[in-house]
């Protein structure tokens, strides 16, 4: 049975926001919208890179952002000959200087998505790479968008793979309810079915009605809606999150008319469940 969620459920304590949600908004003013992150009650923010995170710490302390988990270059895992993108080492090595308990690989751009073979040669890349971050006291985490779920192999989609081959102790998911949901596939079987391999959830509403889309460049910008106005029970999200032992969760609203006005009612939404 679900338990009733309490006010002292652990992810309202740690809640944190995936910082894309507000991108345009740091391109302004780093200082004030990360004021308005800590304002409106979010308890720590996961970045978009470890770039990133180097670059707003000293901000983010100042604030009393939590820091834990950031994204990294998706080639750093897909196309490590690529000059931009950070060596594993150096990825472990800034996740260090922030204190970082997760990495996300989170990321595969079209091209490098086509087949079962790509697929293959990333799991295999994550598996080495999670076991170097356990290594250093840090989880590594896949975060899907939809195309994952588009088949790829006869019936066989990409996340079907990356379920089968990532070792469930080196890479877990930080599982995106919108993006699973968009993709065709239900949530809540798909945080029960990965039991004790989920590290993080991102907290993610979609619209009534709308259809499955493989390609995360097609989805409507509507799509996207504040926790508490789509079709993703959040506090069921949360019950069978809590079941399974994720650790932490996230907030993330790809688009919006207005980041810091919908960050402000998804968490309202939060503290009145």
């Amino acid at each position: 049975p679900l338990m009733a969620m309490s006010d002292q459920t652990k992810y309202k304590e740690t809640i944190g926001l995936q910082l894309w949600t507000v991108r345009n908004q740091l391109k302004q003013d780093k200082q004030a919208t990360l004021k308005a992150v800590a304002d409106a009650g979010y308890r720590q923010v996961e970045f978009g890179d470890v770039g990133q995170g180097l670059e707003l710490n000293p901000i983010c302390q100042d604030l009393g952002l939590k820091m834990t988990s950031s994204f990294i270059n998706w080639q750093s895992i897909c196309n490590p000959k690529n000059k931009k993108a950070p060596s594993l080492e150096l990825l472990i090595e800034d996740a260090n200087k922030l204190g970082l308990k997760h990495l996300v690989f989170g990321y595969i751009a079209k091209n490098y998505r086509q087949t079962g073979d790509q697929y293959r040669a990333y799991i295999e890349r994550s598996n080495q790479f999670g076991e170097m971050c356990k290594k250093a006291g840090i989880q590594l985490c896949y975060h899907n968008h939809a195309f994952e779920f588009e088949p790829l192999e006869g019936n066989k989609t990409g996340f079907d793979l990356f379920i089968e081959g990532f070792d469930p102790d080196n890479c877990k998911f930080e599982l995106d309810v919108f993006w699973a949901k968009i993709g065709g596939w239900d949530p809540y079987q798909t945080l029960q079915q990965l039991d004790g391999r989920v590290s993080q959830v991102h907290l993610k509403d979609l619209k009534a009605g709308a259809q499955v889309c493989y390609d995360e460049g097609q989805v409507p910008h509507d799509a996207f809606q504040e926790l508490g106005n789509g079709t993703i029970d959040m506090e069921k999200v949360m019950q069978i999150s809590e079941a399974i032992g994720v650790e932490q969760c996230h907030v993330e609203q790809d688009q919006s008319p207005d980041p810091l006005k919908s960050i402000g009612q998804s968490m309202a939404y939060l503290n009145q469940l």
